[in-house]
């Protein structure tokens, strides 16, 4: 059975790229990505001049600028791939949109600090005509592709339970101790992502959340657990530990990231290879039908880093071609940061919120006082990115 795990490619792979950042995701999953896929990386800048030059000798980049202006000035590029802090990203997009050159942009995720700062992005990107994608990767993990599929498919009947459960140590970010906040708009935007991916919007959202005793910065969501709400019955629960135990203190680890889809007619479970040894194992799917008399275990040698990233930008130079808006665009996104938005909310109410509500608000709000302003053009923490 084709699970169809591969994205599809872009008839013309020399569209030429522009990247602003060159830390790890950067030079260890953009860059090695493109160029097993065939893409034209042309040009990079970083806050740091030397991470860049070390980024575009070991990938073969031929121009190297010394500022993130000065790459945005050259207009040739047709493609920008950001790859920057959440508060750098919206001043870069701005700049990006008042030079109207390029054709797409394909920014981190999330999408900026918050929901009123991705929905501003939107807002510019559309205005200046720029295709705009946000670099949610997980969805073009195999086993993640694959699951979904199996939803389309109908392998798997009527969705009626599903599972995403995170016991993994994140490498957090410089930048993060600034911010106040860890795992929700960081790691769970994946999975609360992933949810969407399979079953689409959810109508409402209950999170909780506590420290996390590793992290000695100030936070307040280092776990998080939250359960997602449709009006169709289906529920979807998210665990995401990043404590896990004491495993970097002494204690035998239990790293992992796995899945549960459970269906009327069939169950699907995954194992995202990530936090894995090596980081580049790839994941793997068991699922099953009613008839079967045994679980079926397809098998790839894809993993999600750095693999997924063909698929992010793959995506971008598609609805380019086509003059289509992207798989991973930028409205869509939208939904996703709204159901972020809507965990912070529950947490701060102890009720069930609908991101529906919160996203009407800030176009809303958009609409009314668009472009207030967000600082100078600038990357942030050198070499930081993220995933």
């Amino acid at each position: 059975m084709d699970l169809r795990i591969h994205p599809e490619l872009p008839h013309r792979k020399d569209w030429r790229i522009g990247i602003l950042g060159a830390g790890f995701i950067v030079s260890d999953c953009h860059l090695v990505a493109y160029r097993k896929a065939g893409f034209n990386p042309v040009a990079i800048a970083s806050r740091t001049i030397a991470r860049a030059e070390e980024a575009a000798l070991r990938h073969a980049v031929p121009k190297v600028y010394d500022t993130p202006e000065r790459l945005l000035e050259d207009a040739s590029l047709e493609v920008l791939d950001l790859a920057v802090p959440p508060a750098a990203q919206l001043p870069l997009i701005r700049a990006a949109c008042e030079r109207r050159t390029l054709r797409g942009i394909l920014a981190q995720k999330p999408l900026g600090v918050n929901l009123a700062e991705a929905v501003e992005a939107v807002a510019l990107c559309r205005a200046a005509g720029i295709a705009l994608a946000v670099n949610q990767n997980m969805r073009y993990d195999p086993s993640v592709r694959a699951g979904r599929h199996l939803l389309e498919s109908g392998r798997l009947g009527e969705p009626v339970f599903a599972t995403i459960d995170m016991r993994g140590i994140p490498h957090w970010m410089p930048w993060q101790r600034d911010l106040g906040w860890v795992t929700l708009r960081i790691m769970s935007i994946h999975h609360l992502d992933c949810f969407r991916y399979w079953f689409g919007n959810p109508d409402r959202i209950f999170c909780s959340v506590r420290t996390d005793p590793r992290t000695s910065f100030p936070h307040k969501d280092g776990i998080a657990s939250y359960i997602l709400e449709y009006d169709s019955g289906l529920r979807c629960v998210g665990i995401d530990d990043t404590w896990t135990g004491p495993a970097k203190e002494g204690c035998p680890g239990d790293i992992r990231i796995q899945w549960r889809i459970e269906g009327t007619e069939g169950l699907a479970l995954g194992d995202v290879g990530w936090c894995k040894d090596p980081y580049t194992t790839p994941s793997t799917l068991r699922w099953a039908a009613k008839g079967d008399s045994g679980f079926h275990e397809p098998r790839w040698s894809e993993s999600w880093f750095p693999d997924a990233f063909i698929g992010t930008m793959a995506q971008l130079l598609v609805a380019l071609e086509r003059s289509a808006e992207p798989e991973i665009g930028g409205e869509d996104n939208l939904h996703t940061m709204a159901l972020v938005e809507a965990a912070y909310r529950s947490v701060e109410l102890g009720a069930s919120v609908a991101p529906q509500g919160l996203l009407d608000a800030a176009k809303l709000v958009n609409l009314l006082e668009p472009n207030q302003g967000v600082g100078s053009v600038g990357i942030g923490t050198p070499g930081m990115g993220g995933s």
